[in-house]
Parts: structure tokens; C-alpha cells; sequence
């Protein structure tokens, strides 16, 4: 892989980990009202758990397999 594609993944990787915080900070925030809109909360687990996926995504894209 090249080094212009590591720099790229790397900058995405560091986005959606960013994004990911921003969004268990939203539905911590959330959880804290008396009524939480549990509607909201699901969508924004789900969005958290797609934004999950492409990190592990990345980041096994990132390192090299090992042969043991």
C-alpha cells in the first residue's frame, strides 16, 4: 500500500473515531434526561455501531496480517 493511501486511511481513521466519540457523548447526554427518546437513542447506536465497523475496517486495512 502506499504511502499516500496510509496518510488517507490514517485521516479517515482519525474522522470517524472523532465522529464516534461525538456520538456516545450524544447518547450519554441522552440518557441523562427523565424521558429519553429512546427512538433517537437507537439511531444513534446504530450510526455508532456502522461508524465502529469502518474503524475496524480501516484499521485492519492499516496493519499488516502476521503469519505465526
Amino acid at each position: 500500500m502506499s504511502l499516500e493511501k496510509q496518510s488517507e486511511l490514517r485521516q479517515q481513521l482519525l474522522l470517524l473515531q472523532d465522529e464516534h466519540r461525538a456520538i456516545e457523548c450524544t447518547i450519554d447526554e441522552e440518557q441523562l434526561n427523565p424521558l429519553p427518546d429512546q427512538l433517537l437513542m437507537q439511531r444513534h447506536k446504530r450510526r455508532k455501531l456502522q461508524i465502529k465497523e469502518q474503524i475496524v475496517n480501516i484499521e485492519n486495512k492499516l496493519l499488516p496480517d502476521i503469519i505465526a
